[in-house]
């Protein structure tokens, strides 16, 4: 039988009232297709396992994102891998509402597929593998200019590793407006003076 982990009950509790319906419906699809499935937190975020890495997501904001392991090398890779989609952060790209989900019986079917993948013992090729296809993000004048001002914060973030350095960048850099952007460094600058990471609040404590 499958795991339940209660760190990713916390982690619904505390996120934005549009995701809790979308990520209490995958939970409980995922147990139903996969009934030895376990969870677990990585990153921050709830992931599913079964002989190895399954499925994962995150809610945002405004948005929530889905990730299937090997989605790159399913049948339905183009849907999963097209456009819309954010490589390791989200197939089927911006998730707003459970609504913009597929049917269940599309996703069930998906689940089922990469329960068989991970059977069977396939390997994702590192040149499809999502993780070597996202996009990298340089350090720019402006957030590193505010990260001289206070020691404290450089040391924390020239001491992540690069996921974490990864995790703030693009938050900055993503920001949609100068004014949203601003917000985001001065709460980077708070957190990462306390050593935090930036999902800090959804790690294991």
């Amino acid at each position: 039988m499958g795991t339940k982990d209660k760190r990713i009950d916390a982690y619904i509790a505390k996120s934005q009232d549009f995701a809790k319906p979308i990520m209490k419906h995958l939970r409980k699809l995922i147990h139903k297709s996969c009934p030895d499935v376990t969870e677990t937190v990585k990153w921050g975020m709830p992931a599913f396992e079964y002989k190895g890495p399954y499925i994962g997501f995150a809610a945002f904001k405004k948005h929530f994102a889905l990730f299937f392991w090997k989605g790159a090398i399913m049948k339905d890779k183009d849907l999963l891998m097209g456009k819309n989609a954010k490589g390791s952060m989200g197939n089927l790209g911006r998730i707003e509402s459970i609504e913009d989900l597929p049917s269940d019986a599309v996703l069930a079917r998906w689940i089922k597929e990469a329960k068989k993948l991970n059977d069977d013992g396939i390997k994702i090729d590192k040149k499809e593998n999502p993780k070597h296809q996202r996009k990298e993000y340089k350090m720019p004048p402006y957030f590193q200019k505010e990260l001289n001002k206070n020691k404290k914060a450089k040391a924390t973030f020239e001491t992540f590793p690069p996921s974490h350095k990864r995790e703030y960048l693009e938050w900055i850099i993503e920001a949609k407006t100068e004014e949203t952007r601003n917000k985001r460094m001065e709460t980077a600058i708070e957190w990462m003076s306390e050593g935090k990471s930036r999902n800090w609040k959804y790690q294991k404590k």
